[in-house]
């Protein structure tokens, strides 16, 4: 069943202790280069703003200096929050990204505005622009196939007539939204699988056909860690866990840390109730435990693909697990390592 199944990366940039910000984005498109040779369908990143932990806020930017630097995995971002930004804007942004990469670019959209008061009066937007997500999303669309009538003399160059395919991501009202307009929807985490079948189900039962899209097409997306033993797997999860329950509760997302220093925090009674929390119900463990779960995630769900998002600060355990999933879906190598070796870990990546 795997075999069938598409299997993607997105990576949100995650700063680690020690590193900076900078690093963590030149992390990414050596990332990216490693998942294309390992035989990953795409490589998607993300949008956040004013977060310590995460690099990546300019997500078509960074999707550039990715596909700059691949030659044959789908690029594109999870996604493009679009109530911060002017769907024309958008609409150029990507036609610029697929006019230089033909063929190759995704624009994964989703509907979030900043976390905060003050990042949301800093981008200038406020919570009530999310509930305006889907006329904006319909004026995207119309910048792109040339049906938007709101600005007769005004087209969105170099963008319109181009195909460039429209992904949704599935945050509140997402799987109608993605129903509605016809849209392939991507929707996690793996965490939470009863509310992610009632999206799927909600998306499917609703899905009206476009031109975008013929038929539904779904993504799921979560954690995925892989390695020699379930402990090994289950210290690939510590670093973001504890971030999540620093984040929770001392209001600050802080960048990565190893995992062998969190262990060894002294923690509150709230602050370990989180932690733990964030360690469960991922999909992690050896190749053969990794494998039935995925397996049941994709018959659960009849996902179309997988999208993982694996964040941890030992980035040769990382890269690891991403040889090991890859081995274990059956991807096919892009470029041959030598004989029985597979794909060679960035430079610089293995430390």
């Amino acid at each position: 069943m795997l075999a069938a199944t598409r299997f993607s990366v997105l990576d949100r940039s995650r700063v680690r202790e020690g590193h900076d910000g900078p690093e963590a984005l030149r992390d990414t498109v050596a990332l990216a280069r490693y998942a294309e040779e390992l035989g990953y369908h795409r490589f998607w990143v993300s949008e956040h703003h004013s977060v310590p932990g995460v690099a990546g806020s300019a997500p078509t930017v960074l999707a550039a200096a990715v596909a700059g630097a691949t030659s044959a995995i789908r690029v594109g971002t999870g996604g493009v929050m679009l109530p911060n930004h002017e769907p024309l804007v958008v609409a150029e942004q990507f036609g610029v990204l697929e006019s230089l990469f033909p063929g190759r670019i995704d624009m994964g959209l989703g509907r979030s505005v900043g976390f905060t008061d003050g990042i949301r009066r800093a981008l200038g937007r406020d919570v009530k622009d999310a509930d305006a997500f889907e006329e904006r999303l319909g004026q995207l669309l119309g910048w792109l196939d040339g049906t938007q009538r709101a600005h007769p003399q005004v087209h969105a160059r170099p963008a319109e007539g181009l195909r460039v395919p429209p992904f949704l991501l599935a945050t509140g009202e997402g799987a109608g939204i993605a129903a509605r307009a016809g849209l392939p929807l991507v929707v996690g985490d793996l965490r939470r699988r009863d509310r992610l079948l009632v999206a799927v189900e909600e998306y499917r039962r609703g899905f009206r056909p476009s031109a975008w899209a013929e038929r539904p097409y779904v993504v799921v997306s979560g954690t995925v860690a892989v390695a020699g033993s379930e402990r090994e797997a289950r210290r690939l999860l510590v670093p973001e866990a504890w971030s999540m329950a620093h984040a929770r509760t001392r209001g600050s997302f802080p960048p990565l840390a190893p995992a062998e220093r969190i262990e060894a925090l002294e923690m509150s009674a709230r602050e370990r109730e989180l932690y733990e929390s964030g360690l469960g119900g991922h999909v992690h463990g050896t190749p053969e435990r990794v494998a039935r779960e995925l397996a049941a995630v994709v018959a659960e769900t009849g996902a179309d693909e997988v999208l993982v998002t694996t964040s941890t600060y030992d980035r040769a355990g990382l890269l690891d697990s991403f040889a090991r999933l890859a081995e274990l879906a059956g991807l096919v190598p892009r470029t041959a390592g030598g004989a029985g070796t597979g794909p060679n870990p960035p430079a610089g990546q293995a430390d």
